[in-house]
């Protein structure tokens, strides 16, 4: 999944990316509501960690946009006001979910995983294809009852494989979901990375290639 954070404080804003990323999300950071609503215009997000004490754009306004606009992108509104008004109203202009300030890490990667899978659509637990099977919650991947050693962007990679449910997904949808912003779109990064997972995988061979398309389970 990719995520946007959106947080002044550029310490808590790197410390909270770092973790998700550790979660194997694909996470971008930016400090204030203007930068966030013109990255939430070119990329897509599975869900945006938001700030809502924003200086100069305030996150309430931040929130409003997004949700007017009609950006799919599920919204985590974070405050250190924690009283109920304040929840309700955050809820009310659009926010998913809520979480006050300081919260536990472990909540918010939950709360984050929890909202991605509303923002997708209606997907089994567990991904399963053949003796392949791979549980998103657990970060657990299998074939044939063997546990695969995948990276976590080897095992980003092969989520949306499985998601793709047979259809074909191209470098750059790849590209666009499981890396965040630093990627470099011309390098051959998607390549690299679908040669790791077939060896890991092993035979038979489960990922084709779709000449000018992209790749497929």
């Amino acid at each position: 999944m990719r995520v946007l954070v959106v947080e002044d404080h550029e310490e808590l804003a790197l410390t909270v990316a770092a973790g998700l990323r550790r979660e194997g999300m694909a996470v971008d950071v930016v400090l204030d509501g203007a930068d966030a609503l013109e990255r939430a215009q070119v990329h897509h997000y599975d869900v945006v960690v938001l700030d809502r004490d924003l200086p100069g754009l305030h996150g309430d306004e931040v929130c409003r946009a997004l949700a007017a606009s009609g950006n799919p992108a599920r919204m985590l509104m974070l405050t250190a006001a924690g009283t109920i008004d304040d929840r309700v109203t955050g809820l009310g202009i659009g926010a998913d979910d809520y979480l006050p300030k300081p919260f536990a890490f472990a909540e918010l990667v939950a709360r984050v995983r929890a909202l991605a899978r509303r923002s997708q659509q209606a997907l089994p637990t567990v991904l399963v294809h053949g003796g392949l099977r791979l549980d998103p919650a657990t970060r657990v991947a299998t074939r044939d009852g063997r546990r695969l050693p995948l990276s976590p962007k080897e095992f980003a990679v092969l989520e949306l494989l499985l998601a793709a449910q047979g259809a074909v997904v191209s470098a750059e949808q790849l590209l666009e979901r499981g890396w965040d912003e630093f990627a470099d779109p011309f390098t051959h990064t998607v390549k690299v990375t679908i040669s790791r997972l077939r060896r890991k995988l092993g035979d038979p061979p489960l990922i084709e290639t779709v000449p000018q398309a992209g790749y497929r389970i």
